[in-house]
């Protein structure tokens, strides 16, 4: 459709989209048929690096499975705030009577913010009817063990898998991502170089997965330092560099790219249209958006032609500085190049709108991914939120929350509830981030040590301390680690209320619970 004409099309809606949601009880509005949208789309270069990493797969798993997950899951999360045993919680439970390999997979998806409950549930999960030991279901333990800091544990998790024959190469990938976004550098170096001791020979896609992990954790430098070091070792490749490209343009440090570059050069590599696209994406992030267009053109001289990634972080960039007519001309470029309509595209094309406040237009752009079959998804939902949350549009942003709920195939995500809580608690509507809270514990979602610090603050604010105190003591019961300040605050409102007892008890268990392993294997 030409796009001129589709924005002239009539408002209204566009006007009724931001419109309060129905009251409950009213006759749900007819759910929109879609197609599944597309994953979102990042760098080829860190798609080709983390394509076998040890994440758990998002293949394809029935209604029945997914249902049955979110039933576990809100079992456990109940027992977690209720002091019940994770086994008594859990036996009485419909979907608990046998465990096929699809659907522990799924709940230890959903458990990655819960490393304790994780756990249990594997130990309960391999005693019951159709349970089988599977790669994919020890990766999602070590994922969320490893969030919550539990090393030794994961470490014995690894010597079952040797046992059992079910040890790669990805798993010592995963655990060094684990370490490294724990700031524990060298252990993530040494869990690369223990690869060895279980007899899996390193190669330079082990190299270069070490070298991306430390770059996406913000330990650039350090991987610069590992590369100049190790480098003799390996025979490297265009994407050696590219990964170090990408690193230094992420930390806006042009001067330290360039020098990567020019080593590049002399090594004989030229940039392929993976590496333009983290120069591009690096100038776009410093702000310095005419040498990124630069970028795109002299790319075209080379006949090198661009990704629809490329095309996204130019819609992006030009965005955010409202050169949303510069944009705009890129989003019709990328179909010019015949690239068929993705959910990432037409995201920052929303992006794009949103930064100039033109809502109404944005909306219609989920309109036209509708009629494409490529969206929206929870992202185009959490792009819209974020710019009305900033504008404080909170009455419109809750009513597309909730809108959103509603369409088939859109649920919120945790970053989505992560805004909705958030927008709340900055309101001091506490009694509405918890509603929100509940909403999505119902689901089947739970919550990560951000949200919870928020939720908890928010309740010392408004002097509620037996729920901040109840928060707290949830957030420990799942395995998280309180951080350092959310203690301090909770600790200072308990004291000047005289409740020294509480703040000794909360102190004792923290301390255990870092020194301690919160489930024995």
């Amino acid at each position: 459709m030409d796009r001129r004409r589709f924005l002239r099309r009539s408002s209204a809606q566009a006007r009724s989209f931001f419109a309060p949601a129905s009251p409950p009880g009213a006759p749900a509005p007819s759910p929109r048929i879609r197609l599944a949208s597309p994953s979102g789309h990042r760098l080829g270069l860190s798609r080709s690096i983390r394509g076998g990493s040890g994440r758990t797969h998002d293949g394809p798993r029935s209604d029945g499975t997914a249902r049955d997950a979110d039933e576990l899951v809100r079992i456990l999360s109940s027992a977690a705030g209720s002091g019940s045993s994770v086994e008594s919680s859990l036996n009485g439970a419909a979907a608990a009577a046998a465990m096929p390999p699809a659907l522990v997979a799924e709940v230890l998806r959903k458990l990655s913010n819960a490393g304790a409950l994780a756990l249990s549930f594997f130990r309960w999960a391999e005693k019951k009817r159709g349970f089988e030991y599977s790669t994919e279901s020890y990766h999602a333990l070590i994922e969320a063990l490893g969030k919550i800091k539990q090393f030794g544990l994961v470490w014995k998790v690894v010597d079952e898998m040797k046992q059992r024959g079910l040890l790669t190469k990805e798993t010592f990938g995963l655990i060094s991502r684990r370490y490294a976004r724990a700031r524990k550098v060298k252990e993530a170096i040494d869990a690369f170089e223990r690869m060895g001791k279980f007899g899996l020979s390193l190669d330079l896609s082990d190299f270069n997965r070490l070298l991306d992990t430390l770059c996406k954790s913000r330990n650039v430098a350090k991987a610069q330092e590992v590369f100049d070091k190790m480098k003799g070792r390996f025979k490297l490749d265009l994407k050696s560099y590219s990964i170090l490209l990408e690193g230094w343009g992420q930390e806006m440090n042009l001067l330290r790219m360039m020098e990567v570059y020019r080593e590049m050069k002399d090594e004989g590599f030229e940039l392929d249209v993976v590496a333009y696209g983290i120069m591009i994406n690096a100038h776009c992030k410093i702000k310095k958006y005419d040498d990124a267009i630069g970028l795109y053109h002299e790319m075209l001289a080379k006949n090198c032609k661009p990704t629809p990634h490329i095309f996204c972080t130019l819609i992006n960039g030009l965005g955010s500085e409202k050169r949303l007519s510069e944009a705009l001309k890129f989003f019709e470029q990328s179909k010019a190049f015949g690239f068929a309509p993705e959910a990432p595209t037409y995201n920052a094309l929303v992006g794009a709108y949103c930064w100039s406040m033109r809502m109404d237009d944005a909306c219609r752009v989920l309109d036209e991914m509708r009629k494409c079959g490529v969206g929206p998804n929870s992202r185009t939902y959490d792009i819209i939120l974020h710019h009305l949350v900033k504008a404080r549009r909170s009455k419109e942003a809750y009513s597309v929350f909730q809108k959103m709920s509603n369409e088939p195939g859109c649920e919120p995500a945790l970053s989505t509830y992560e805004i909705i809580v958030r927008m709340f608690c900055n309101e001091d509507r506490t009694d509405m981030a918890l509603r929100v809270w509940k909403q999505m514990k119902d689901k089947g979602v739970l919550p990560g040590m951000h949200m919870f610090s928020t939720v908890i603050a928010c309740l010392c604010h408004e002097n509620k301390l037996d729920d901040a105190c109840k928060y707290f003591q949830e957030m420990m019961d799942v395995g998280i680690r309180p951080p350092a300040n959310t203690f301090s605050k909770l600790k200072q409102c308990l004291l000047d209320e005289g409740r020294k007892d509480d703040v000794l008890n909360f102190s004792r268990k923290i301390d255990k619970l870092r020194k301690t392993p919160l489930v024995s294997l």
